[in-house]
């Protein structure tokens, strides 16, 4: 028989961190105060109050000057802004993976969407993000989810922003999201489970099927504790969840050849020490071959080699370095110049504390007992790595053109060079390519020399591709009225076509504007976003007819609510004919200026005195309602002349 203990046991870098800033602080000022339970522990709680760290059961017991140290599991917004308002002192331990989610779920609802915390809404976590929204929804797994979408049909429209407690059950939360993401329409994820938290529960998985009988080691109000022992309930049909040695039982073993230990991340590493002992002492069977809970440490740290790849938590920054523990006995740091090649950067725009991060070991100084990592190395080589995966997989990938080169373009895909050429641009032939220096683009990678550094991509298969699948997404829901927000792609003397996203529609020139016009040119040019609505298509021979004009609105209808016969008016001469000029009166109405009221004296022909385009000003002398024409007169507004002075006074004689 053989004890096997979880590699992740124990404290969480969270629970570490706020139990060694309730100690410091309880040193630094001599007493300090926690609002409930600083983490879910009775043997960690009752230690710090020996230290000095007193709980207070309300913020009424507390007053200005006082010392607070906020909880692991964080506290609402309304407790925080209160303590501060009675000018008390805080030190903020909640754990950096609670307090982004806070921050996620107080974008969310600033971005208009809705928190979703899959969780245990009685958990102090879970309390706590809840306050820094409006209207959080908080379920406990995928049955809550599925009963609500039944009943709330309209919250399939809603937009959802969806997050879990850190210490969630990850089946919980992955069925959660399916069942949101297959029923909502505008949902988005964030897996906000903690790493330590899914790293412990993967192994208790793994250690629960290897296993005859598991302990699972924790305080009973620790929310990831009892996760832990739902999971090992799972695999291993003997499951025992206890608090500390003197609750296990020598019946707990019997039949048992393999015994499996795990703790939840409140239990400190002295109480998995004392139960792993007495687990020993109960299975006889491995007396002769008892490996000591420090010998089972020991041979748990990894192995640090010169070049290898190690994977760690990032648990300090400073200006110069980032802190990561990699789970070995040496210290490992990252030198800044070695985190990033943006010099504009900070160490904290990069990683937060909490962070995974994946580096490459630069050296291991055995003998003072730290190793220097470096993420920058390995990210160079890791593209490498993904460029080549992007040929075999025909992955689309983003970069931003940098130069023009003979024969095309050159593309920084994640600092690598890519030449695109001229013919793979996307552009037309004889382009001016230095117009895309500086623009971000898509391409595929379509070849890989890593010995000599060489990279050929085409920006026109992703770009083909693209406008082929918004071509088949328009044909598939276009319909007669159906609008679009269009560009102006070609002009003729007959119309234009305007391109709505991968497809080009004809808008005839008649449809253009409801005034009269010679040539497209006049109201609209070459790049224009136009407004458009369908009148027909034929999806045989892939032809569209589209309009501009609003139907709705009637011109002669605007002509009679603005004009009266009498009134004057600007109007823009449109058409001469040899009997007058046609004037257009408002866009889609036009009036006859008849030759004999052009000029206050006789003339041969309209053009003598107009010119088409000529705005001039006229008087409505009369308004035919059933035939809709209107009659003009320039003549009616001017002075009379002198013949017909003359020819008025021999009337009166």
């Amino acid at each position: 028989m053989k004890v096997l203990l979880a590699e992740s046991a124990g404290f969480c870098y969270g629970v570490r961190r706020a139990v060694e800033l309730a100690r410091d602080t309880a040193v630094k000022t001599g007493g300090c105060w926690m609002l409930g339970d600083l983490i879910h522990n009775t043997y960690v709680v009752d230690e710090l109050k020996r230290l000095g760290v007193r709980k207070a059961a309300s913020i009424s017991y507390l007053k200005s000057g006082d010392t607070v140290v906020i909880r692991s599991h964080g506290e609402s917004k309304q407790i925080l802004e209160q303590l501060e308002g009675k000018g008390i002192l805080l030190v903020n331990a909640t754990c950096p993976n609670v307090r982004r989610i806070q921050v996620l779920a107080a974008q969310a609802e600033a971005e208009g969407r809705t928190p979703v915390i899959i969780g245990d809404a009685e958990h102090p976590e879970v309390a706590g993000i809840a306050s820094w929204c409006e209207h959080p929804l908080i379920f406990s797994g995928p049955e809550e989810v599925s009963d609500w979408l039944k009943h709330n049909l309209e919250a399939r429209e809603v937009p959802l922003t969806v997050m879990a407690q850190t210490t969630c059950i990850r089946e919980l939360f992955e069925t959660s999201w399916k069942i949101i993401k297959k029923e909502c329409t505008n949902a988005k994820k964030f897996d906000t489970i903690c790493t330590a938290t899914r790293k412990r529960q993967f192994e208790a998985a793994i250690l629960a099927a290897k296993a005859d009988v598991m302990v699972v080691v924790g305080d009973r109000k620790s929310a990831n504790t009892k996760h832990l022992t739902e999971i090992c309930k799972e695999s291993c049909s003997r499951v025992f969840q206890i608090e500390k040695a003197d609750e296990l039982l020598p019946d707990f073993f019997s039949g048992c050849s393999v015994a499996g230990l795990t703790a939840g991340a409140s239990t400190p590493a002295g109480i998995i020490k004392e139960v792993y002992a007495a687990m020993s002492e109960e299975i006889k069977a491995v007396e002769n071959n008892e490996e000591s809970f420090e010998e089972l440490l020991n041979q748990s740290f990894k192995t640090l080699n010169t070049g290898e790849k190690v994977t760690g938590i990032v648990t300090g920054i400073t200006p110069t370095e980032v802190q990561v523990d990699v789970g070995a006995k040496q210290s490992a740091y990252i030198k800044f110049s070695e985190l990033t090649d943006d010099p504009a950067a900070k160490p904290e725009d990069v990683v937060k504390v909490g962070d995974e991060i994946e580096t490459y070991i630069v050296r291991v100084n055995d003998v003072e007992g730290y190793a220097e990592l470096s993420k920058k190395r390995l990210d160079a080589v890791k593209v490498w790595e993904n460029i080549e995966q992007a040929v075999e997989e025909k992955t689309v990938m983003e970069g931003t053109v940098t130069e023009e080169n003979k024969g095309g373009i050159v593309v920084s895909v994640k600092g690598v060079r890519v030449f695109v050429p001229a013919s793979q641009s996307g552009q037309p032939r004889g382009a001016d390519l230095s117009a895309m220096k500086g623009q971000k683009v898509q391409l595929r990678i379509t070849e890989v020399n890593r010995a000599r550094r060489r990279v050929v991509g085409s920006i026109r298969s992703v770009a083909d591709e693209t406008r082929r699948a918004a071509q088949e997404e328009i044909w598939a829901n276009i319909e007669v009225g159906k609008r679009y927000t269009g560009t102006v792609k070609s002009m003729t003397s007959y119309g234009v076509f305007v391109d709505i996203g991968g497809v080009d529609g004809m808008v005839h020139i008649s449809e253009l504007s409801w005034s009269r016009i010679k040539t497209p040119s006049e109201v609209c040019k070459v790049g224009d976003t136009m407004e458009v609505y369908v009148i027909s298509y034929d999806p045989e021979k892939r032809k569209i007819s589209l309009g501009v004009k609003d139907h709705n609105v009637d011109p002669w209808q605007v002509f009679m609510d603005k004009y009266a016969v009498g009134d004057e008016a600007s109007v823009r001469v449109v058409k001469l004919m040899t009997f007058g000029a046609f004037a257009e009166v408002v866009p889609g109405v036009d009036g006859l200026i008849h030759i004999s009221q052009i000029a206050d004296r006789r003339i041969e022909k309209p053009e003598d005195v107009l010119s088409e385009g000529q705005i001039v000003d006229v008087k409505i002398t009369a308004v035919d309602e059933e035939r809709k024409k209107i009659s003009l007169s320039i003549r009616a507004l001017l002075a009379p002349s002198v013949e017909e002075s003359v020819e008025a006074e021999d009337v009166e004689e």
